[in-house]
């Protein structure tokens, strides 16, 4: 799953899965009626066999897309994504889940739904114009960080939205108020035309990088490793290496069945190349296993904590989720849930293990590098800083047809550090696929890890 392509699929709902008025039809009791989510700016109407998605903030309300009900309190998107609605003790408070995403949101049940979202919203560009950059306001929790004064780019862009203003233009304006961000969670689509900026010193990770970084470690790492094996459309990489050291490269999590395929699928794809390697003698037999995720795409973080499980005999916390909860004040967040690593029962790997990173190592690629940061036993990080992209994303619909996406999420620490931004730092400093390395066939980041894991038998 392409970073971008990630982005615009993570979390939405199906359009047109079911007619627009099915979501306001009579029910099955139980989970139906109006709910709001603490934090994310959505209410979801559940009833007449559909969940309906309306996108809100203080000042708008846009209907979002619709999923079909498969199971009681169960809903299935087109792309096979399965949301799952449960109440709680308090018959008013429920949780929704995705099994794509770790983490529940919370949701509050409404007497109806609100008045804003029972009439249909201006289609006019100043109104466009508010929703995004309410939007914003309300969810993004890096501005600070970031540098961006963003009422300073209200007063300077909102002046030039008019009403015969086009949409290719409002897309260049929109465009210019959000690259100084250089978030890869920061996603704007109209028609053809994208934009997703990246941390300014690092390289997206594209098909063609992969590829070009994939022959450079099959020739050179891998040629004398034994029992290579490639799984999940060549995107899953395993080889033994000399020295009872094994080498596993991920670049991506998901994309595994070489087509968009329900997340179901893709976990199943995950767990037969587990199984095949993993296997109980091998984890016996390791005496160092080096994890690559130089180029990494992203995908599910559900994935990455799959393996992590995979990698532990001790049950541990990966990290803390949380997300903005207040209109007006940054500071203001929903109650940080921890995201548990508990051990798979099938063999697993519990010792020394090397993590290379870089910054084309995206999204799910981090948090599957921060959910290692405390795992039990030896683990450390060589190469360069990750991306500085964690979040699950925002995916909004403006009234004239643009979409756009952004993070409104922190994951944390055990001491509550977040690392969006700067990324994940190496503990091992080295270069990672310069072009240096590559005129001189050389990769550091590598051979810092075989001597370090050998050293450590």
């Amino acid at each position: 799953m392409r970073l971008v392509m990630a982005v615009a699929a993570a979390l939405t709902l199906a359009a047109g899965a079911v007619p627009a008025t099915a979501a306001e039809r009579p029910g099955p009791p139980g989970t139906d009626g109006v709910w709001r989510t603490d934090g994310y700016g959505t209410v979801l109407v559940l009833g007449g066999g559909a969940l309906r998605e309306y996108q809100t903030t203080s000042l708008s309300c846009v209907r979002g897309d619709t999923a079909r009900r498969t199971g009681p309190g169960t809903y299935t998107t087109a792309a096979g994504t399965v949301l799952t609605v449960r109440t709680t003790s308090d018959p008013d408070r429920a949780r929704l889940t995705a099994d794509t995403s770790t983490g529940r949101r919370r949701l509050t049940r409404l007497p109806a739904l609100p008045a804003a979202c029972a009439r249909p919203a201006a289609t006019d560009p100043r109104t466009s114009f508010d929703i995004l950059w309410q939007t914003f306001e309300e969810n993004y929790p890096f501005f600070a960080q970031k540098g961006v004064d963003w009422h300073a780019v209200r007063d300077r862009y909102r002046p030039q939205v008019h009403r015969d203003t086009t949409g290719d233009q409002l897309f260049e304006i929109f465009s210019r108020m959000l690259r100084p961000l250089y978030d890869a969670h920061v996603v704007l689509r109209y028609g053809d035309r994208v934009l997703s900026e990246i941390r300014p010193g690092t390289a997206r990770p594209t098909p063609e990088l992969e590829a070009r970084t994939k022959e450079f470690v099959v020739a050179r790492d891998l040629r004398h490793a034994s029992g290579r094996r490639d799984f999940g459309a060549g995107r899953i990489t395993y080889a033994d290496l000399r020295g009872d050291l094994g080498y596993l490269r991920l670049s991506g999590f998901g994309g595994y069945t070489g087509e968009e395929a329900p997340h179901a699928a893709e976990r199943a794809v995950l767990d037969g190349a587990l199984d095949a390697v993993l296997t109980r003698d091998r984890t016996r037999r390791l005496r160092g296993l080096i994890i690559d995720l130089r180029v990494n795409d992203g995908g599910s973080d559900t994935l990455g904590i799959r393996i992590a499980e995979r990698l532990t005999r001790t049950p541990y916390t990966a990290y803390a989720k949380r997300a903005r909860n207040h209109p007006a004040d940054p500071a203001r967040h929903t109650r940080p849930e921890p995201v548990r690593v508990v051990p798979a029962r099938a063999p697993r790997y519990g010792g020394p293990v090397a993590v290379l990173t870089g910054g084309s190592t995206v999204s799910a690629g981090e948090t599957f590098t921060q959910a290692l940061l405390d795992r039990p036993g030896r683990t450390v990080r060589i190469g360069q800083p990750t991306q500085g992209v964690f979040s699950d994303v925002l995916v909004r619909h403006l009234p004239d047809g643009i979409l756009f996406a952004l993070p409104n999420e922190e994951y944390l620490t055990r001491t509550g550090r977040t690392f969006d931004g700067a990324g994940i730092p190496p503990q091992l400093a080295e270069p990672v696929f310069t072009e240096e390395e590559f005129d001189k066939n050389r990769d550091s980041a590598f051979d810092r890890a075989v001597r370090l894991l050998a050293r450590r038998r």
